[in-house]
């Protein structure tokens, strides 16, 4: 049943401006000209925090972050960190360096108290381009012209790595996210045709990567009723089959996108490949807010808590045979957002991020957190970050990108900002807190660059937060006194 504008109108104002639609789910912010609002102090002990379910005399996080002796990675006290794999220096099964450029990742149980990791490599482009992509493995290549792919990790209880190709020739792996049924959709964020910079067949597409069964991952098929465009992320709404896909594109700015299954699918290992190029339904939003008006741009909103009504328009090619799709639809038929990155499956509904917005908006800011829920049909605005104005001093947060439902509250962000790099949290009552920052500077002293933080993502059990530094391409584990956040 469609949630109509005057049904949303109506109920907002019984509500009071839609505000009560909210529903469970804590709202997380950070305000605009706020952006250093953490909270570093820390009394007491993990114990007694984990016995009152809350964090330490009403603070958040776990304290200043303290510089690396080895300039890798700094964190708090009582953390500590290893490097799972490194590109050109770690190797394959196969005798291969590790790619390079690491992005979006997940963990799944393995056999035998082992972890599996996904890690998608962010290569475009020819293969001539990169020093180290991912090796073209015999039966899980799509386009042997292509350099990107993933890697499955597996890190063993005794501390023993191997790492293996999941799927090669394929094109700026970015995103993507994890399915209910213990595989990976790894998204392309580039939609070069065959004949463009080299590639022989079309891009822009999504993958399944099965990191538990190598024998599924052979002859890579592309997953075309997801629309072919510069997809980012993914999620599955595992109680009413959707997938929720985000684009990362500009001129104009990048949609989120809903795909329906067709009657009587069942999702499950290997059901994605034998689907039809055409099936299901995929559908861009059209959002309007608590007076009925149409919406045109996310950064249009700029107060936490802002609720927007969605509406769903169907895609009218989303193979994009001749136009891109999100130039699909004209003037007040769908609603854009600028760098529409990751997204998260927590808490019933879809956490979706706008890395930042400039001119090409009509607001900007740097960085928003959407929560999209299904039941409701409404999107929140959980996290607002301002215009950082000093990305060069640390403190600050800015340029949200890949992201992740914490185990102990709230949210765990990987940043891709201007600027010092961070991965930080964001808890249920508006608080942001520092947990790592990248110390490796790939530039110079005297011009120092640092790069973004990916593939935020907790071990199955919770204790282990995995991040990669995408450049070189260095995928971490840290550990430490977890604790559960404060709501508020």
């Amino acid at each position: 049943m469609s949630l109509t504008r005057r049904d949303f109108a109506r109920r907002s104002a019984i509500t009071g401006a839609g505000v009560a639609l909210i529903g469970s789910v804590g709202t997380l912010a950070t305000a605009p000209g706020a952006l250093a609002c953490t909270d570093t102090e820390t009394t007491g002990d993990a114990d007694d925090a984990d016995r009152h379910g809350g964090g330490h005399g009403g603070s958040v996080g776990y304290g200043p972050l303290l510089p690396d002796p080895k300039g890798v990675l700094a964190l708090p006290a009582g953390f500590r960190y290893r490097v799972i794999t490194y590109s050109g220096k770690t190797k394959l099964e196969s005798g291969e360096f590790t790619p390079s450029n690491h992005d979006g990742t997940a963990t799944f149980d393995g056999p035998r108290g082992t972890t599996l990791l996904v890690n998608n490599h962010e290569l475009k482009g020819p293969r001539a381009n990169w020093k180290y992509p991912v090796p073209l493995t015999e039966g899980l290549v799509y386009d042997p012209a292509a350099s990107g792919g993933c890697t499955v990790v597996e890190v063993r209880p005794g501390g023993a790595v191997a790492e293996w190709v999941g799927i090669a020739g394929t094109s700026t792996n970015c995103a993507g996210g994890s399915t209910p049924w213990g595989t990976w959709l790894t998204c392309e964020e580039n939609s070069d045709r065959a004949g463009v910079n080299g590639m022989t067949k079309d891009h822009g597409y999504v993958f399944e990567v099965d990191p538990s069964d190598r024998r599924a991952n052979r002859n890579p098929k592309p997953l075309k009723f997801f629309g072919r465009y510069d997809h980012e992320a993914v999620v599955i709404d595992p109680k009413r089959g959707h997938a929720y896909l985000t684009e990362d594109a500009a001129g104009p700015n990048g949609l989120f996108y809903r795909w329906t299954p067709p009657k009587g699918f069942h999702y499950g290992h290997g059901r994605f490949r034998a689907l039809a190029d055409d099936a299901g339904v995929l559908q861009a939003p059209k959002c309007y807010n608590s007076g009925g008006h149409f919406i045109d741009d996310l950064s249009r909103a700029t107060k936490i808590g802002t609720v927007y009504g969605v509406d769903w328009v169907d895609v009218p090619d989303r193979d994009a045979k001749t136009v891109d799709v999100r130039k699909q639809f004209g003037p007040g038929e769908v609603t854009h957002a600028r760098k529409l990155e990751g997204m998260w499956w927590g808490d019933g509904g879809a956490y979706i991020v706008s890395s930042y917005a400039r001119e090409e908006s009509p607001v900007q800011h740097d960085g928003q957190v959407w929560f999209y829920d299904p039941k409701r049909r409404t999107l929140t605005l959980k996290v607002l970050l301002g215009v950082n104005p000093d990305p060069s001093k640390d403190g600050a947060f800015d340029g949200p990108d890949n992201i992740t439902v914490s185990p102990y509250g709230g949210l765990v962000i990987a940043e891709d900002g201007e600027g010092v790099s961070h991965l930080f949290g964001a808890t249920d009552s508006g608080r942001t807190y520092p947990i790592a920052r990248n110390d490796l500077n790939i530039g110079s002293e005297e011009e120092p660059e640092f790069s973004e933080f990916t593939g935020v993502t907790f071990s199955p059990d919770g204790r282990t937060l995995y991040a990669n530094i995408q450049e070189p391409g260095i995928m971490l584990a840290i550990t430490g006194p977890w604790r559960r956040q404060k709501r508020g």
